[in-house]
């Protein structure tokens, strides 16, 4: 299974049918392609995006200062979302979508969804969750334990994957994040586009652009999203990041640093 960041060759034949394969056992795909920074001016006036309609969201991730989750392929969210609230994810990546257990793969909470960008491609599994109002900022503030932030559901799956002896509650906090997020929807498309700007605290920023479909319209939609932006100058042949590896590893280093020699 693969997963790829940088500047990569297209797809073997092998990879391809690997891909599909996760493809038919998936919910859903969702197409991705980041923007360099030295284009992305340029990609939001070509793409007519109002910053001002943009969604505020602040996203908040928890693991080991030595990223000890990542490493096993587990990620742990919690997120405030301007005008819509606050929720928890659980993931795992990469997954095969037939070898999860059945009664998970049957919960309404599981969402297991292929990711595809230039180069590469993902299958995760990602178990959600409802946050009370206030709840993320209670807990990010040290008011109440972490595992109040997260469903028996979630901490179930967190801890059937999770490495031994990463105890939900003592996972440390790594953010936050502000990121911008706006759907657009236009008369040349059949689906939205989304655009997510992340902002770090350094400075830099990634411009991810976004596009959902069916399993059963993953190529079309591909070549469909390829040309549409062709045609308005986006450059596709970029190096392609991560944004939860990037959020990971800046607030790691800190966090390291941080810590008594």
């Amino acid at each position: 299974m693969a997963t790829t960041t940088g500047r990569r060759p297209p797809l073997s034949d092998e990879q391809l049918g690997d891909m599909l394969s996760l493809i038919k056992g998936a919910d859903s795909v969702e197409l991705k392609l980041t923007v360099p920074e030295s284009s992305q001016r340029s990609a939001i006036r070509a793409l007519g995006l109002d910053p001002l309609e943009a969604q505020i969201r602040q996203v908040f991730f928890f693991d080991t200062p030595d990223l000890a989750l990542s490493k096993s392929g587990v990620a742990v969210r919690a997120r405030r979302v301007q005008r819509k609230g606050e929720d928890s994810v659980v993931k795992l990546r990469p997954v095969v979508p037939d070898e999860l257990p059945v009664k998970l793969r049957r919960s309404p909470m599981l969402t297991v969804e292929v990711d595809a960008m230039p180069g590469g491609y993902v299958c995760s599994a990602s178990l959600k969750g409802d946050v009370k109002e206030g709840g993320v900022k209670a807990t990010v503030a040290g008011e109440q334990p972490l595992r109040k932030l997260f469903s028996k559901e979630q901490r179930a799956f967190y801890a059937e994957h999770a490495p031994a002896g990463t105890a939900i509650d003592d996972l440390a906090i790594l953010g936050p994040i502000f990121v911008l997020k706006l759907k657009t929807v236009s008369k040349e498309r059949t689906r939205k586009l989304v655009t997510e700007l992340w902002l770090y605290p350094d400075g830099s920023r990634i411009l991810e652009l976004s596009s959902r479909c069916a399993t059963s319209e993953a190529f079309q939609a591909a070549a469909e999203e390829r040309a549409f932006l062709v045609e308005r100058g986006i450059d596709l042949s970029g190096e392609q990041q991560t944004k939860t590896r990037k959020a990971l590893n800046f607030f790691s280093k800190q966090l390291l640093a941080d810590a008594p020699a």
